[in-house]
């Protein structure tokens, strides 16, 4: 007899019967777990699930809903206290008001500015001092800082303790610019 020897199979086909064999293959396991210990992994899961994830979604909820003020205060924003305001109403409404404030956060005080010469919030204006009493504030910003002050002054929009700040900055000498850059000129 004469046997002619069958050419192998092609690797893809050999990969397909193989997924074929598994998909019609009844012993698949849903879990990792049988018996007790998976009725302990589930309870586990299940208490977990109940206890500890209503305070992680309250705990999500209330980062989410605090982030505009946090984005009022770096900003300096002149109505980052109805801002917080605003965050803490949203947090009461089930977080409807929340888009107000965040849109809030990040919008220009333009009729501020027209109204009292300034977009930043008074906190700006101490802290920025400050830095200038310490002398960790650049002569350019000093300038910037004072000039600022005396268009609110002349304009009659300067507070009790936005005058104090304008009287320290009168007797701060800033830093020259050969400090800034290390003596080299």
């Amino acid at each position: 007899m004469n046997r002619r020897k069958v050419p192998p199979l092609p690797t893809s086909v050999r990969v397909g019967a193989i997924l074929l064999a598994m998909l019609v293959m009844p012993s698949a396991h849903a879990s990792l777990f049988q018996g007790e210990t998976l009725d302990a992994v589930a309870n586990g899961m299940a208490w977990f699930i109940l206890v500890v994830m209503p305070f992680v979604g309250i705990a999500i909820f209330w980062i989410v809903h605090v982030l505009p003020e946090k984005i009022a205060e770096k900003r300096h924003h002149p109505n980052k206290d109805a801002i917080h305001v605003l965050c803490l109403l949203s947090l009461v409404f089930g977080g409807m008001l929340w888009p107000f404030a965040w849109l809030w956060a990040y919008t220009r005080p333009v009729v501020h500015k027209m109204a009292y010469g300034t977009e930043k919030h008074e906190d700006y204006f101490v802290e920025q001092s400050e830095l200038a009493v310490s002398g960790k504030l650049a002569a350019e910003h000093v300038d910037q800082l004072r000039a600022e002050l005396e268009s609110m002054k002349r304009s009659g929009n300067l507070t009790p303790e936005l005058k104090r700040v304008y009287e320290r900055l009168q007797d701060v000498r800033p830093r020259s610019a050969a400090a800034d850059t290390g003596g080299a000129g």
